[in-house]
């Protein structure tokens, strides 16, 4: 396209719809002409920032959008379901950070694929996918070793272990040929016992201010390989998600990942 791509945000007055915002402000790619909040929100009826052009405003639906090439969904499950809607009425590419999501929504996003082209991650940095690419690599070269993901974030964090080294240890499972619900062990203490041949641990760091840390470490007999990424700014994962945006608008239907966005980058 010659144009810029007209891009939609979903939950714009959230922490990542504000590191989007700053960066579409300056990104020639793209043409902010919609932005969602939840009414009631600290922005309701704002003008959206510097960003946006002309007098758009937020928005608390998406009855009065105009048309769009892909939305950037970083909400919660209600909002993206009204996103999901609105991309599947529209034939709308989506990319979407919001985690949480239950099973009926699950299966509704999945079928999607079906009909638009979507893409879905807990994490969007570009770093965070060349470390689950590697990780999928050596956990296969070396099935036998033991394998422990750690992981460490700022001291708000609610959830643990973090979307991240889930979908981590998901990648590192689906290499040995088995699945993280048979292997994970979220815990130890008191007296559990020897490692589980096979299993994957999981460890959690909270504090300070920290953005993002996850070490994936493969350790065998007198030698062990650790792939490490560390976050530094939160800009990575909005810069990310509008390099998928950019992908993936006017791709065919299908479940893309930010794997495939990666390999294009080459």
């Amino acid at each position: 396209m010659t144009r810029p791509l007209r891009l939609a945000l979903s939950g714009a007055s959230g922490r990542m719809g504000h590191a989007l915002l700053d960066l579409l402000g300056e990104d020639a790619r793209f043409e902010l002409v919609h932005a969602v909040v939840a009414p009631g929100s600290v922005h309701d009826g704002q003008p959206v920032s510097a960003a946006a052009a002309g007098s758009l405003r937020y928005a608390h639906d998406w009855t009065q959008a105009p048309p769009i090439d892909v939305i950037v969904d970083f909400s919660g499950p209600a909002a993206l379901a009204l996103a999901l809607d609105h991309c599947l009425a529209h034939g709308t590419a989506l990319v979407s950070g919001t985690t949480g999501v239950e099973a009926a929504l699950e299966a509704r996003l999945a079928d999607a694929g079906q009909h638009i082209a979507i893409l879905r991650a807990a994490n969007f940095s570009l770093g965070v996918a060349v470390l689950t690419r590697l990780l999928r690599e050596a956990a296969a070269a070396l099935p036998d070793w033991d394998l422990e993901i750690v992981e460490a974030h700022h001291g708000r964090k609610q959830d643990a272990p973090s979307g991240t080294a889930l979908a981590l240890g998901q990648a590192a499972a689906a290499a040995r040929n088995t699945t993280l619900e048979a292997a994970a062990v979220y815990s130890r203490e008191g007296r559990p016992g020897e490692r589980v041949e096979g299993s994957i641990g999981f460890a959690v760091v909270r504090g300070g201010d920290i953005v993002g840390e996850h070490t994936a470490m493969l350790i065998g007999q007198g030698e062990r390989l650790e792939l490490v990424h560390r976050a530094t700014d939160r800009s990575i994962f909005a810069r990310g998600a509008l390099h998928a945006a950019h992908w993936l608008a006017g791709r065919a239907p299908g479940q893309w990942q930010l794997d495939d966005v990666i390999t294009a980058l080459r």
